[in-house]
């Protein structure tokens, strides 16, 4: 295992940058995905809801498999490397079938493409995830591990937002390609003079399409040159003389009496679910009842300010430890969403400054809980000698992407089934629709933060917890070491 004095920042960075195209990919999964098959290709809203939660539960089968077969597959080239090689084709090939569908798009198109896209994301980030983690034991270190790849992730979500906002100022006439970036910086101040009450909204159905197939080439460029920046400049930790074989059913059962990998589970699951909830429907939230008419300005801003926090979150997380940190991002997460439910149409200036913020806590949101988890995963090394961060993540993993597609099919589901028109936004919509647009988007994620804080509260491994844990697996080692020399 490689100890913190030396991990040079060159190789963190280097094994960080996957997260850079697998941000892009996510983006439009969450916000551009609903609207394009719901509003511009006709399919009713809560059908996309639940399909989008469907297809997630295919992980049930690929993601413990692909865990377990990372954590023992041992290939001359490694055990997590393969499997960067492999997903790569298999997510190109579902990112441009489901961002450029063809043909005819129905339910069933829907399903099949989202389901080979999960494959080749799980294939990716799963054993990429379990790497990170295995490149360091120091608690401090891998906090900066995870730092480095949010950073490449709030970058590429940085990007993601870029395009929209590029597309949505082609569309608009007079505009040439070499005024476009003097635009996009009139558009981005607009937000606080108010200037952007004036510009003109994009027909969604002349956006949805064009952005999520400018993102589909983005991923196919950017995913492979990531991949092979990690695969090139990142070695795999060398396999330890002192490594327990851990059999599967010991393992699970390991896991399962891991109380801190529980808890994280739950807090997982609350969060992200609470996220997604609102994720799912922010973009009828941001176009139809607070009337943003450039949606692009509004990411755009909001992924500046996730990017310029991490260094924040890493420093606060180091100072006062990782739970109460993510504790703080989630009530202020908390107060904003409450404080959206006042916004009326035309509140520009509100909306962007209580983004911002929001914005500033995306870092901490999901870098955080990643950082905890592989903390968790000396525990279970202490108590079995394994080096099972693959099968850790895996749950992990499959934990926090149920709770995304549960979260954001449920929330689709539950405004479309109320009335909420997502062809003809909020004219054509019911009243209840629309009241359940608000509470779902403003509402949503507080209850189920509230639920997390009170698990985060009194989360067990600290860093003096955490120390203890690393030196008891040192001692192991060095007994084990003096048996076999």
């Amino acid at each position: 295992m490689t100890s913190k004095t030396d991990l040079p920042l060159k190789t963190i960075y280097s094994h960080g940058t996957v997260g850079l195209p697998m941000a892009v990919y996510g983006y439009p999964l969450a916000i551009w995905i609903p609207p394009h098959y719901a509003g511009t290709l006709g399919l009713d809203i809560a059908t996309v809801g639940l399909i989008l939660m469907f297809a997630r539960f295919t992980d049930v089968v690929t993601d413990p498999i692909i865990g377990e077969l990372s954590d023992r597959w041992r290939t001359p080239i490694g055990r997590r490397k393969p499997w960067l090689l492999i997903g790569v084709p298999v997510m190109i090939l579902g990112c441009f079938q489901l961002y450029s569908p063809s043909g005819e798009v129905g339910i069933l198109y829907l399903l099949l493409w989202l389901t080979v896209f999960f494959l080749g994301a799980t294939m990716i980030m799963l054993p990429h995830r379990a790497w990170g983690a295995e490149m360091s034991t120091d608690y401090h270190q891998r906090s900066r591990i995870t730092a480095a790849r949010e950073f490449y992730y709030l970058t590429g979500l940085l990007f993601a937002a870029m395009v929209p906002m590029v597309i949505e100022i082609m569309n608009d006439g007079g505009v040439g390609v070499g005024e476009v970036f003097g635009k996009m910086w009139t558009d981005a101040m607009g937000a606080f003079t108010g200037d952007i009450m004036n510009a003109t909204p994009t027909d969604r159905s002349a956006l949805t399409g064009p952005v999520l197939t400018a993102l589909a080439w983005s991923i196919a460029f950017l995913l492979p040159a990531a991949a092979m920046v990690c695969l090139i400049f990142v070695k795999e930790p060398e396999k330890q003389i002192t490594e327990a074989r851990v059999p599967l059913k010991e393992g699970i059962a390991a896991i399962l009496r891991n109380g801190p990998m529980k808890r994280i589970l739950l807090i997982v699951l609350l969060v992200h679910f609470g996220e997604s909830f609102r994720n799912g429907v922010s973009w009828f939230f941001i176009s139809d009842i607070v009337g943003i008419p450039t949606i692009g300005a509004a990411y755009f801003f909001y992924f500046v300010a996730g990017l310029a926090a991490i260094p924040f979150w890493l420093a606060l997380g180091r100072r006062i430890g990782k739970h109460k940190a993510f504790m703080s991002t989630l009530l202020t997460v908390a107060a904003v969403s409450t404080a959206n439910f006042f916004l009326d149409f035309g509140d520009y200036l509100p909306f962007f400054l209580l983004f911002i913020v929001k914005g500033f806590c995306f870092g901490g949101l999901h870098y955080l809980p990643i950082a905890m988890l592989a903390d968790v995963v000396d525990v279970d090394s202490a108590r079995t000698g394994g080096k099972r961060a693959g099968a850790y993540f895996s749950i992990f993993g499959f934990s926090e992407k149920i709770a995304i597609a549960v979260g954001t099919g449920s929330s689709l589901f539950l405004i479309g089934t109320l009335g909420y028109d997502a062809s003809a936004g909020v004219g054509g919509s019911t009243e209840l629709g629309v009241l359940a647009l608000r509470l779902v988007y403003c509402f949503g994620p507080v209850v189920f933060y509230g639920l997390a804080l009170k698990l985060i509260w009194n989360y067990p491994l600290t860093p003096v917890r955490h120390q203890q844990l690393r030196e008891r697996i040192a001692r192991r080692d060095a007994r084990l070491a003096e048996k076999m020399a």
